[in-house]
């Protein structure tokens, strides 16, 4: 069955352990499992290949994350202008993801993420008023489409703007849920339209459903048991972490 899946055996227990992890982070700290996913992948099957692989994971569990929490409406209403604009771009970065060197966009996206994370964790609080709100949001969401759309990432900067929006736990983690949910809808119908997508590799994205579920349920259960101040630093380390992650692979891309 591996092989009609079209990774083999040997790759489908690697893609299963990734996405095993990929969940457990997600489930802790609301977001990853694309990043993750995507950055452990492209290293065996490439960054088209990985995109493919992580489109049915993140989906459902997007769906997960965004109808829980009991705030969707308010959070529709307060976010529809953050949340269109950060869909209407993807497509545009997934069109320079076909025609620039790999491992550029991954070298990008690491370094904005160390440069944010750094000034929160040493004590810097980026908060907006109501003024702000609204243009700052649309901004966010034309960059977030952008390099959702060339890394197959969804957290820079929208991750930061819904931070910077003092949200609480429950509502900061479904609000996640509709940016990542909406931006996963969109990666998918771009990939089909620029014929990155393939039959073998979206039955094996489907598969990978199962251990990505299965981290999730794991780090939510560990999410519940932090503190609210914790769980705010564990996103800045998060976003540290991946950060650091991502630039040391951007340049080893980038030599290849």
């Amino acid at each position: 069955m591996s092989e009609f899946l079209g990774l083999g055996p040997n790759l489908m227990v690697i893609a299963s352990l990734a996405f095993v992890f990929a969940g457990l982070v997600k489930g802790l700290v609301g977001f990853g499992l694309p990043l993750i996913g995507l950055s452990l992948m492209t290293i065996f099957v490439g960054v088209e290949k990985a995109m493919l692989l992580i489109l049915w994971p993140a989906f459902l569990t997007n769906v997960w994350q965004a109808l829980s929490g009991g705030n969707l409406q308010p959070l529709l209403k307060r976010l529809w202008p953050f949340l269109i604009t950060a869909v209407v771009t993807l497509g545009l970065g997934t069109f320079i993801l076909t025609k620039i060197q790999e491992g550029a966009a991954d070298l990008v996206l690491g370094l904005l993420m160390v440069a944010y994370a750094v000034p929160m964790l040493l004590g810097l609080s980026l908060t907006l008023d109501e003024r702000q709100e609204t243009p700052v949001g649309v901004l966010a969401g034309l960059l977030n489409g952008f390099f959702s759309g060339l890394t197959g990432a969804y957290t820079v900067p929208g991750v930061m703007y819904l931070q910077a929006l003092g949200l609480p736990r429950d509502a900061f983690i479904q609000a996640m849920g509709l940016l990542f949910l909406l931006s996963t809808i969109a990666l998918g119908v771009s990939l089909g339209s620029y014929g990155l997508m393939t039959g073998r590799e979206m039955i094996a994205s489907l598969v990978l459903v199962v251990p990505a579920l299965s981290g999730v349920w794991v780090g939510q259960k560990i999410r519940r048991r932090v503190s609210e101040a914790a769980f705010r630093k564990l996103i800045q380390l998060a976003i540290l972490s991946l950060g650091i992650y991502l630039v040391p692979l951007g340049i080893w891309r980038l030599v290849q």
